[in-house]
């Protein structure tokens, strides 16, 4: 009986302890605060705690102070920019914003790449920069990773541990990396805990500029720069010839420069900006047609029409003269421009509208008959005039474009493969739908004139273009109206330009012109940098606009 009544009191003592256990447990479970996983960081003042395990009244319980709350943090979102971050991984903390004595940092060994990089965002953050492969916590780090460590203009932005890290195969993709992290601090003040790991759809974006109808500022054309950088743009063309003016210097050939113009310090400084942004300035020198401001110094040139009518703004491709004048201009310019591309233009030729083109000018059927045969006809010598062209800029280093309209078929010549078409139209002589050039394998750049083109003056049934209808209705495969071509085409694509045409210079200021384009731009920058269909809707899209380049 003894032995049974031991028993029992060990029992009863068991169960007393498993039921103060489990209270525990579930008192544990049901106060606030007594776990690290809560999703909610912890205010300083917050002083809940699991109970001390001292015995009350001793000594150490009344003087030890309660442990320290650990702050938890909701898992993060990805930064609010534009282009959006294609992908972001969450992860818990209180992310990074700039801080007294927080520093840019490049390591020695990438400063000659990275410095400019780490200085503009230093500068733009208000922070310190230094050439160090010892970041402090609260430095920016930027470096260099492997050639091949992902696609080109790629970037990896960390942010952990106070500190965030940027890393890219080439400068351009740090570069992009250092746009999203000043986007994200100006967005929301401050850069979300996690990492972004980023990349463009497209590699051809940007702005194409008018500044021979219109006169653009050195200063107009720097701002622009900078607003298209931190959109991730990467290409600025600049048609400086047409019928109404030629705008840079030229020393080979002065009598045709206009007057305001560009000189050669002013490009060169433009370049110059632009090779820092990482952004290609795309030349147009456009021949044969769209050349009253050469012709009007050069007369000789003047293509006439079987009845000696001048054809407005084209020359003569049977004179030899033309030629040697249009190639002494893209010999001298092509040490100006240091990008890789180059626009020989190619549309429009006006001998080419006419009904008969073949008996309105028998000097350029003749002609064509002479250098290729006894069926070749005036397209063929078009086209062999941008063969020609394309042959001067190549040696240089230069990608040949040209206008979709300057590509012709059915013909005995055909323009050379590496030139790439700027499609705009199916409107004008000799477009075709832009299904024709992919299946030639012919790569396409995008500025289709129903969504990218900004008219001044709106002639011609123009509309200036809202960023609201590319954000919701365009995508780089919409090349041609509003019916995009099959997603297998994709590939061809390589990107696309918003197009500003000063067709009625007058009818809007700079700063006009500044403001009309500035959500388009920031609408066409999310549809090149990724292809999906963007999450936010437009109301949102533009408020963040409006955040980071505020109007006027």
């Amino acid at each position: 009986m003894r032995k049974s009544s031991q028993v029992r009191s060990r029992q009863v003592r068991r169960g007393h302890v498993i039921a103060t256990a489990v209270v525990a447990t579930l008192v544990s479970l049901a106060v606030p605060g007594c776990t690290a996983a809560s999703d909610e960081a912890r205010s300083p003042g917050d002083t809940g705690t699991t109970g001390s395990t001292t015995p009350a009244g001793t000594a150490s319980a009344r003087s030890a102070p309660p442990p320290s709350p650990t702050p938890s943090y909701a898992l993060s979102t990805a930064p609010r920019t534009i282009p959006a971050v294609r992908e972001h991984t969450p992860a818990r903390g209180p992310g990074w914003k700039p801080a007294a004595g927080a520093r840019v940092v490049v390591p020695p060994a990438h400063a000659a790449a990275l410095a400019d990089e780490g200085k503009l965002l230093a500068d733009e953050l208000g922070m310190g920069f230094a050439e160090t492969a010892d970041p402090r916590p609260g430095d920016v780090g930027l470096a260099l990773g492997a050639k091949n460590s992902g696609p080109p203009e790629s970037y990896t932005l960390t942010v952990q541990g106070g500190r965030v890290k940027v890393t890219g195969p080439d400068e351009a993709g740090v570069f992009y990396g250092t746009r999203t992290l000043k986007q994200a601090v100006k967005s929301a003040g401050s850069a979300p805990e996690g990492t972004v790991r980023d990349a463009p759809a497209k590699p051809q974006r940007g702005l194409n500029l008018d500044i021979a109808r219109k006169n653009f500022t050195v200063g107009w054309i720097e701002n622009e720069l900078r607003r298209m950088a931190d959109l991730k743009l990467n290409q600025l063309g600049l048609h400086f010839s047409d019928d109404q003016a030629f705008r840079i210097q030229s020393d080979t050939h002065p009598e045709i420069v206009s007057t305001p113009h560009l000189s050669k310090a002013d490009v060169r400084r433009i370049t110059a900006l632009a090779a820092r942004l990482h952004i290609a300035v795309v030349p147009e020198l456009d021949s044969p047609g769209h050349l009253g401001a050469v012709l009007r110094a050069h007369p000789a040139l003047q293509l006439r029409d079987v009845q000696g009518r001048a054809v407005k703004g084209a020359v003569d491709i049977s004179n030899p003269a033309s030629a040697k004048l249009i190639d002494e201009l893209l010999r001298e310019y092509l040490p100006l421009f240091p990008g890789g591309f180059w626009h020989l233009g190619a549309d429009e030729y006006q001998a080419l509208v006419y009904r008969d083109p073949q008996a309105s000018f028998p000097q350029l059927a003749r002609a064509a008959r002479q250098e290729y045969g006894p069926s070749a006809r005036i397209q063929d010598l078009a086209e062999g005039w941008l063969n020609d062209r394309a042959d001067v800029v190549r040696p240089a280093g230069k990608t040949p474009k040209a206008w979709n309209d300057g590509f012709f078929t059915a013909g005995v010549v055909q323009a050379a493969k590496d030139i790439q078409v700027e499609y705009w139209t199916g409107k004008e002589n000799g477009a075709r739908p832009p299904l024709e050039y992919l299946r030639e394998g012919r790569k396409l750049v995008n500025l289709n004139d129903e969504y990218l083109y900004y008219v001044l003056g709106q002639p011609n049934q123009f509309t200036y273009p809202t960023g609201k209808r590319i954000y919701e209705q365009w995508t780089p495969l919409v090349l041609r109206g509003t019916t995009p071509v099959p997603e297998r085409y994709a590939a061809q694509v390589l990107g696309a330009r918003l197009a500003v045409w000063a067709d009625l210079a007058g009818a809007q200021t700079q700063a006009q012109v500044a403001e009309g384009i500035r959500l388009p731009l920031a609408a066409l920058a999310q549809k090149v940098w990724d292809a999906r269909p963007p999450q936010p809707a437009w109301t949102e899209f533009k408020a963040l606009a409006d955040r980071l380049q505020p109007p006027g």
